[in-house]
């Protein structure tokens, strides 16, 4: 029996994803974390006892070098090398254009694989592993032709960086189909580039292990790596759990609380369950309130003093960080039409708000943040110019509910201190 791990987009270093996460303790938390990712990989490799550890791109997240980091992995590459476990590595789209693996000398129980293809026999087992690495940031042809045919006789597996057909949330690296992989008559296919963990074929086994680290809100729930096991019926693949830090949101209906207190009560309760939820050590989590309230005006109003109210909840809980509190509360249906001078200011504001030049302003100040974000960044936040305007919409909208709940001014939150 053999067994092998399967990772991909560790993103060493990683920077923080959200500009909410300020807490000193959080960042310190989050910013360790893809490491401590890593080094669970190694302990769950000397554990298993495996005979290789294969990454399939994107060990790294930046160009900049980092000391630090290099220390880091040389330690854990030696307490591999020092266990006998061979480590087999492509690069990706970020390793490609990262110069700590060019300029730093790795054990030689790491075999790198190089832009033009090459297969390595697994010492003493008849396992061929094939990999291609990207040269530079951008592949965006298929990297299959440079790939040798399967030894005959032996299990052949194959590392590649790849978005396959395409994926909303990545950009188009290196592509290729599922069927084309199972047309190549290899065994298993270790994947890499696309976050979310998916196996897409069990013959030939064909899997996206995900990231086992996630580093935003859109990176959400426990992350994990991929046990592979070899014996004579062939080769199975298990889970286990890598991430220390899951991002996570949680819904909060608010319809059936009558008061603010209630909202405060009921809030602590769910967290308390969200948190003892958890799969991982920690959570970072965006809590979202939504229905129907009547309280709608003095919670938006106080908004900033509820968002210390769900921080102080979260600590609370001994396992939770808040991302952000979203207010989706609307008004209790009223059968009167509100008539007072607040009543059409509001009316005036939202004729104001969907005029063409109000909307076009917004458009150019959004323009002018997402000028100082990388383009990849851009094309996450806003990949049409739909969602362009569907979010100068909502910002909008956003801003004349705060400034109308502001002047209205009216009504106790209870909200204790």
């Amino acid at each position: 029996m053999i067994k092998l791990i399967h990772t991909a987009d560790v993103h060493l270093d990683s920077p923080l994803q959200t500009l909410a996460l300020r807490d000193p303790e959080l960042q310190e938390k989050v910013q360790g974390a893809s490491r401590n990712a890593f080094t669970r990989i190694v302990e769950q490799a000397l554990e298993q006892q495996v005979a290789a550890v294969l990454i399939s791109g994107d060990l790294f997240d930046r160009t900049a070098r980092s000391a630090k980091t290099a220390a880091f992995l040389l330690a854990e590459l030696t307490r591999l090398k020092e266990a006998g476990i061979k480590v087999f590595y492509i690069k990706g789209n970020h390793d490609a254009e990262n110069p700590l693996t060019g300029e730093t000398t790795l054990p030689d129980n790491v075999y790198v694989f190089d832009g033009d293809g090459d297969k390595v026999q697994l010492e003493g087992h008849e396992v061929w592993i094939h990999g291609v690495s990207f040269k530079e940031k951008k592949a965006e042809k298929s990297l299959l032709g440079k790939f040798a045919a399967p030894v005959t006789d032996a299990i052949n597996i194959g590392l590649l960086h790849t978005s396959l057909n395409g994926s909303a949330s990545h950009d188009v690296y290196a592509p290729c189909s599922v069927q084309e992989l199972i047309d190549t008559g290899f065994n298993y296919w270790a994947l890499g580039h696309i976050h979310k963990r998916q196996v897409h074929c069990e013959a030939p086994w064909i899997i996206m292990p995900g990231i086992p680290q996630g580093r935003d809100i859109g990176e959400p729930g426990p992350q994990s790596a991929t046990l592979i096991t070899i014996d004579e019926g062939g080769i199975s693949t298990s889970e286990f759990r890598t991430s220390s830090i899951e991002f996570t949101t949680l819904l909060l209906d608010v319809d059936a609380l009558e008061d603010a207190t209630a909202l405060q009560a009921f809030a602590t309760s769910a967290l308390q369950k969200h948190a003892d939820a958890l799969q991982s050590a920690d959570g970072v989590v965006r809590v979202r309130l939504q229905g129907q309230s009547a309280f709608r005006w003095q919670w938006l109003r106080d908004r900033d003093q509820w968002e210390e109210t769900f921080k102080l909840a979260c600590r609370g809980t001994g396992r939770l960080w808040m991302e952000k509190l979203v207010f989706q509360i609307s008004d209790t249906p009223k059968t009167v039409t509100d008539k007072s001078a607040l009543g059409e200011l509001a009316e005036l504001m939202s004729a104001i708000r969907e005029e063409d030049a109000t909307v076009e302003k917004s458009i150019t100040l959004i323009e002018e943040v997402l000028s100082g974000l990388p383009p990849s960044v851009r094309s996450k936040l806003l990949p049409t110019e739909e969602a362009q305007r569907t979010l100068a919409a909502m910002l909008s909208e956003q801003g004349e509910e705060q400034m109308l709940a502001i002047m209205k001014g009216v009504g106790d939150t209870g909200v204790s201190s």
